[in-house]
Formats: C-alpha cells, sequence, structure tokens
C-alpha cells in the first residue's frame, strides 16, 4: 500500500501549499501531487476529494471558563459519545471529512460532547458534533443551552495556515460569548486547539511491463527458479501451480513455515528523543505525513507491508509515513521517511532514507535493532515485537555530523526502541500500538500512539543542546546541518 518514494517527497511538496503546508495532520501523497505518472489518470486523482478516516481533535474551550464553573458554580463538567477528559481540556475524536486537492482545504466533523452544568447558577451549557474548517478558519459546533438547541454556531476563529495544526490559537466569537453567558468572553483567547487527521494509505504504484510478474504464473513459470524470484510480493503470498519440492511450493504456506505476507502494520517509533526535544522546544517543529501520526510525545508509522516467515525468524516490513525535522534558525529542515525494518534471529537493521534541501539519501541503514529476546511466533495471525532497542550505526551517526565537531551522537548511541504489529492474517484485528516507544501500556485505537517515551541511555541530553553549552548547540546543531547539505551536494 505504502509508496517507497512518497513520504519523501510529500514534505518538499507539501511546502508549496500555503494554505496547510506542512501541517500536524496526515496529508495524502495524492495531495500534494507528488506521484509521478502521465498528466491524466493520476492529474483526475489528484484534484479528487480525498476522504478523512479518523482523527482527533483537543480542545479545553477556555481554562479560566472551566475554572468557573467547578469552583465559583460548584458546578460540573461531564463528557459523553466518546469524548474524553485530558490534562489540558477534552478529546474528541473519530473524525470525518475530506481534504480538496485543489483548495488545500479541510474540513471535519469530531464526535463527542462536553457539558458544562450548575445547579447553584442554574445554567446547563453542552457543545457538540465540533467541526473544523480550514477555509473559514472556524471552529463550529452545536451548542444546547438550557434545553435549547443552537447548530452551527461559529464558536472559535482558529490560526489555521501556520507550520502545523497543533497549538493553534483560537479566539471566542460574540455567539460563542452569548451562549456561554458572559459578554466579556467575546473575542477572548481561547484555550489552544490541536487536530490530528488520517487519510487513507496512498496506492501502491503499478508496476511496469518489465518489471512485472505474471497474474498468474504457469506450472512451467513457477518452476523456473528465475519466475520464482522475480514474482511479486502477493504472488508469492497465494499457492501456486508449483511442482511439489520446487522452491515456489512452499513459499506462502503458513503450515509449511514459509513465508508469509504481511497484510497490515503499525510501526511506533520516535527516532530521537533528545533530537526532537531540541528542536521542539527551540522553536522548530516535527511534523508528521502521509501516513505517520503524531500523538502526545511520539509517532507511528502505518501501512505496514512486507512479509513474515516465523520458521526463519526472519521479517521485512515497510511501513507509510514521514517525520520532517524544521528549525529555520540553525538551518535544519531534515525529513526522515521511508522506513523499513529488516530482520533476521537476533539481530535486526532499521532502513530509512534522510532527505534535506540539497537532496535525499536514501537506504541508510540508521539503526541496529537487539531481538536477542525476540519471538516470532504470531498469536491469532498478529506478531507483536515491543520494546526493541536500537543503536546508531555508522551511517545514522553520520546523519547528524558536521566538518567541525563530529556528530553528536556517536555510533552506538541509543535511539528510540521500536514497537511493531504486523499482521499475516486477512481476519486478524490488529491491536493498538503500545504506547511511547519504550514498550510497556497501551493507546487507544486509530494507529496512533502516546504517552512516555522511550529510554534513549547515555548521550548529550537536550539540556546542554539548549542551555548549559553554546558551542554544541552552534556546532552540534546549526553547523550540523548547514555542513551536511554541503557534504550531500558534493557527494
Amino acid at each position: 500500500m505504502s509508496s517507497i518514494r512518497r513520504p519523501i517527497a510529500l514534505a518538499a511538496a507539501v511546502a508549496t501549499s500555503a494554505a496547510i503546508a506542512a501541517t500536524a495532520f496526515v496529508l495524502p501523497a495524492t495531495a500534494a501531487g507528488s506521484a509521478a505518472g502521465p498528466a491524466g489518470a493520476n492529474a483526475q486523482a489528484a484534484r479528487a476529494a480525498i476522504p478523512v478516516v479518523g482523527g482527533t481533535l483537543d480542545w479545553g474551550v477556555l481554562e479560566s471558563y472551566r475554572t468557573y464553573v467547578t469552583t465559583i458554580a460548584q458546578g460540573e463538567i461531564t463528557v459523553a459519545d466518546g469524548a474524553k477528559k485530558t490534562a489540558k481540556g477534552f478529546t474528541f475524536g473519530s473524525a470525518t471529512g475530506q481534504y480538496d486537492p485543489a483548495t488545500h482545504l479541510v474540513t471535519a466533523a469530531f464526535k463527542g460532547s462536553v457539558t458544562f452544568k450548575s445547579a447553584a447558577h442554574r445554567f446547563e451549557v453542552k457543545l457538540a458534533n465540533l467541526r473544523i474548517d480550514t477555509g473559514k478558519k472556524l471552529l463550529i459546533v452545536d451548542v444546547t443551552r438550557d434545553g435549547v438547541l443552537t447548530k452551527d454556531v461559529g464558536f472559535a476563529k482558529v490560526a489555521f495556515g501556520g507550520q502545523s495544526m497543533a497549538d493553534l490559537g483560537t479566539t471566542l466569537t460574540a455567539d460563542a460569548a452569548a451562549l456561554l453567558g458572559s459578554d466579556s468572553y467575546k473575542d477572548k483567547a481561547g484555550d489552544p486547539l490541536t487536530a490530528v487527521l488520517e487519510f487513507p494509505p496512498p496506492p501502491s504504484p503499478s508496476p511496469s511491463p518489465s518489471a512485472s510478474a505474471p497474474t498468474s504464473p504457469s506450472p512451467s513459470q513457477s518452476a523456473s527458479p528465475s519466475a520464482s524470484a522475480s514474482a511479486s510480493p502477493s504472488q508469492s503470498a497465494s499457492p501456486s501451480p508449483s511442482k511439489p519440492g520446487s522452491p515456489s511450493a512452499s513459499t506462502s504456506s503458513p503450515a509449511t513455515g514459509g513465508p508469509q505476507q504481511i497484510l497490515s502494520g503499525r510501526l511506533a517509533w520516535g527516532i530521537k528523543e533528545s533530537f526532537r526535544k531540541y528542536v521542539q522546544t527551540a522553536g522548530g517543529t516535527v511534523t508528521p505525513a502521509d501516513g505517520a501520526v503524531a500523538n502526545g510525545d511520539s509517532f507511528a508509522f502505518g501501512g505496514g507491508k512486507g512479509t513474515l516467515d516465523t520458521k526463519a525468524r526472519k521479517l521485512n516490513a515497510t511501513f507509510a509515513g514521514n517525520l520532517r525535522f524544521q528549525y529555520a534558525a540553525h538551518g535544519i529542515d531534515m525529513t526522515f521517511g521511508n522506513v523499513r525494518i529488516n530482520a533476521e534471529g537476533d539481530k535486526g537493521t532499521l532502513v530509512l532514507d534522510v532527505k534535506t534541501p540539497a537532496g535525499v539519501k536514501a537506504d541508510i541503514p540508521f539503526a541496529t535493532l537487539d531481538l536477542a529476546k525476540a519471538d516470532y511466533k504470531t498469536k491469532d495471525g498478529v506478531l507483536a515485537l515491543n520494546a526493541v532497542r536500537t543503536a546508531l550505526t555508522a551511517e545514522g551517526s553520520a546523519a547528524f555530523a558536521n566538518d567541525t565537531t563530529g556528530s553528536m551522537y556517536p555510533v552506538g548511541t541509543r535511539a528510540d526502541d521500536v514497537n511493531l504489529t504486523v499482521s499475516v492474517d486477512k481476519d486478524a484485528v490488529l491491536p493498538t500500538t503500545p504506547a511511547g516507544t519504550g514498550g510497556a501500556g497501551s493507546t487507544g485505537g486509530g494507529g496512533t500512539v502516546g504517552g512516555g517515551l522511550a529510554a534513549t541511555g547515555s548521550e548529550i541530553p537536550a539540556g546542554a543542546l539548549l542551555g548549559s553549552s553554546a558551542a554544541i548547540v552552534a556546532a552540534g546543531a546549526g553547523a550540523v546541518f548547514v555542513a551536511r547539505r554541503r557534504r550531500t551536494a558534493q557527494n
């Protein structure tokens, strides 16, 4: 389902979309026009509206209003219909809607309701059916006050159109103030709003005639070693009319212990905790796209495809999505994408592509995987490998290097742990990805991941990068990527 080059191409293409460039939601590859091909069918597909298939909205309305309800008014705040309370307000889920590639605008609705009630002050206000409209730059709500429903209220102006859809500024409207019960709320800054939307994975590119194998190989073709080697994963995953004992006769049958096709999968991984904190705390952004989803402090990559051989203890899987790190003040613009896991026995490698403005460096063996305790057995058609430790390779370390001080992360430095789940049975239910990238816990639905960050071992801490060591900030951050771009250009 995932495209090898789309996650990388999207990061640059989406920057041209002024309305929602580098947004925090998952923008489909077709929306940015990153898919190569004839102008006919592909161009028409790129212009078609792309549905929203999931996502969440985090908003607390107004902190001072929540405090008023629960203290001065001696009331209560309750949630229903799928909404949840959080430390900073509320989460509304099950997003539906669409993205329009022609206008670069998004409309999305979220399930859930929140009710503010005070018997002492005699009011009850319920907010439900929250929707966002990036064209109108509004949060639209159905409001029921004291039993009277007012639909389609332009409740808050939202600062859509920036570098992300995380922590967007909101301003309450006059209609919101009236329904909340006080004109003083008009034009008052509301709580920050964060939206995370999910879209269908991009379609797999059609194989070229010269590279594709026949859809239904004949017995003679299947018996030929060369024909078997060129078969696509989907062909090798279904029994072929091969002769008994031939190499292709058992390549896809679970009963024989051969390779099985991965039908879906998720990977939870945050790359490097201290690097994320450095970029985000310093004022930069980390933007997931094209199948990667941000939730909390980490990320999840979806659309897992590949093969699993439980008998041979081998796994080869590719996941959709990319993470773009941007910090203009230090010249950082770096995208990690096309993430793959190649595992065999006790060892494995995490491979990815890295893009900078100077170009793309593909197929980097970024980190080693410690699979000494891994159990490759599936349960109900699902394999789960949690809290897999990773360590930077020489190539992974070099991705953070500069010509002055070298890499801020030496070879062997621990990167974030990996959690992955893959299914090989069409009827299997893929469990939710474990929380964070450190192992323990689980998170609710949507293929997203949240919770605590993974331990990252002994390394230069984010605090040193940001505060106490100015030399590291200058040479180990800005110079890292400026020099890296020069080096990539020279290569």
